[in-house]
């Protein structure tokens, strides 16, 4: 019924219902932003890494912080996990939480933004004092339309933004963001010819437990995995920047992350290795899949338990999805991630359609893990994706089970070490 009424109801109607709301909840909180400084992070992948590396940065360097993204919210020393299953909050929780922030004296606050806040106006009158693009590849085209209109949407963040605008001029749409006028811009890039007036990242060495790169001769070393946090680093050193940060004190936050929850998370370390991300767009789960293949040694194998969401989300993209796991991984295990009203077995099949012949099925979660626990071998490496840090499984009718894909991989993982069947 509540879908017909949305279907029905003029789409103008809907989209000044969301921006009365925007307007309702700023003004009963008293239009908190207007006594911070808030950054804003939009792209397709990387937001929620970009925002835990610059609220560190910002801790480091003194600074009382807020900051609010998929894996969490923090409010100074304050912080929990976001349970949402929304990466951006409502309109009223979300100036809540910037009240709240201006309460416990915040001066800086770091949201993630996404384009389908954006659609419901949860970025109105919240005053952005700067804007960061990560990246932008096709996500969400089912809801927006097109990709044109995706990234329109990602643009709006933008356009309320005329303080600072920082952009990662290696992406292949950094041109459409560069249009919208601001009082400063600031731009990163890698592996480039260092220029003036762009952070650039020289160097780039993947490592077997890290990934490392140079920046106006300063060498970081992060602990985390993959060529992309490299590029989240460097979107937070620049924002770092532009609010006259130190490189050594980015530097000493940056090294000191040893994780970021679910996001290329290392649970297990020996005999084989297991990860587990969020990834769940082809772009994203190209770059786990190519990371991780690259760190291999020659003999072992990479073991890929994935999925695709339910409720309409980007049906197009699941016999992709399959497709790319075709392409890199040795052993594939298709299994539910969150079907929301649909069936499993049918979001199953679609991605299964382009998986070829090294995949099979498994609709239990928790026995998909524990069947690519026992395919490893001693250097083998297992990756689970799809749900990263998420603590539920969400069902038809907003019924959630509980559920944790890091500890689900702990507890079969003892499980089968303790029967001596695991990485033998």
């Amino acid at each position: 019924m509540l879908s017909l009424i949305r279907a029905l109801t003029p789409k103008f109607f809907i989209s000044w219902y969301h921006f009365g709301l925007a307007f309702l909840g700023a003004a009963l909180y008293g239009f908190p932003s207007r006594k911070l400084i808030v950054i804003g992070v939009t792209g397709t992948n990387g937001k929620s890494t970009t925002v835990d590396m610059l609220s560190r940065i910002f801790k480091e360097a003194g600074f009382k912080t807020a900051s609010f993204s998929s894996i969490r919210f923090q409010i100074k020393d304050k912080e929990w996990k976001n349970t949402l299953k929304m990466t951006m909050p409502g309109r009223f929780l979300i100036q809540k939480l910037l009240r709240q922030a201006v309460n416990e004296q915040c001066t800086h606050a770091v949201l993630e933004v996404t384009s389908e806040g954006i659609l419901q106006h949860r970025h109105r009158f919240i005053n952005f004092h700067t804007a960061v693009f990560t990246n932008l590849s096709p996500e969400h085209i089912e809801r927006h339309g097109s990709f044109e209109k995706y990234r329109e949407a990602k643009g709006m963040l933008f356009v309320s933004t005329k303080h600072a605008h920082i952009i990662n001029i290696d992406d292949i749409n950094a041109p459409y963001f560069l249009q919208f006028p601001a009082e400063k811009k600031f731009f990163f890039a890698m592996n480039g010819v260092p220029k003036e007036g762009v952070t650039t990242g020289i160097n780039l060495v993947s490592l077997e437990s890290g990934v490392s790169f140079i920046v106006d001769n300063v060498t970081i070393v992060l602990q985390l995995l993959a060529e992309f946090n490299a590029y989240n680093a460097l979107a937070a050193i620049t924002v770092a920047k532009s609010q006259g940060i130190p490189l050594a004190v980015s530097k000493q936050a940056l090294e000191a992350i040893k994780e970021v929850p679910g996001r290329m998370e290392q649970i297990v370390k020996s005999p084989c290795k297991v990860i587990v991300d969020y990834a769940f767009t082809p772009a994203a789960l190209e770059k786990v899949y190519t990371t991780l293949k690259s760190l291999l040694p020659p003999d072992n194998s990479l073991i890929c338990v994935l999925g695709a969401a339910g409720g309409g989300r980007d049906a197009w993209k699941r016999p992709v999805l399959g497709k790319i796991a075709k392409k890199y991984c040795d052993s594939i295990i298709i299994t539910n991630e969150d079907p929301y009203e649909e069936d499993p077995i049918k979001i199953m099949d679609e991605v299964m359609a382009q998986a070829g012949q090294r995949a099979k099925k498994i609709e239990d979660r928790r026995e998909a893990i524990r069947q690519a626990l026992l395919l490893a071998k001693k250097g083998d490496t297992v990756v689970i994706t799809g749900k990263g840090s998420e603590d539920s499984i969400a069902l038809a009718g907003g019924k959630k089970i509980p559920w944790d894909d890091r500890e689900v991989v702990r507890e079969e993982f003892q499980k089968l070490t303790k029967m001596g069947k695991c990485a033998t």
